[in-house]
């Protein structure tokens, strides 16, 4: 199941945890934007659970999600620290 999202969902992503609506490159906004991707991937696997298609797709993002999130910490420890705080992961 692939995710599509409208330009002004994403500028909305972009505008809360990046550093402006058109800054789609940063780390910080590309692991909300996989964040808000895995969310919504997860609620339809609580529904669907023989989608292996969209498991696999949910495994990737999850594993791209933490190698930035890895480049995150070790360049900014403070945004990275700010960043999980915010989005609610790393419990």
């Amino acid at each position: 199941m692939a995710v599509y999202l409208s330009k002004e969902k994403k500028a909305e992503v972009f505008g809360q945890h990046g550093r402006n609506a058109n800054d789609t490159g940063s780390a910080e906004s590309q692991i909300a934007l996989f964040t808000y991707r895995i969310q919504h991937l997860s609620d339809h696997l609580r529904k669907n659970q023989k989608d292996h298609a969209c498991r696999r797709a949910l495994l990737e993002l999850v594993g791209k999600r933490k190698q930035l999130l890895q480049y995150l910490s070790r360049t900014d420890l403070q945004k990275y620290r700010e960043l999980i705080e915010k989005l609610g992961i790393r419990k």
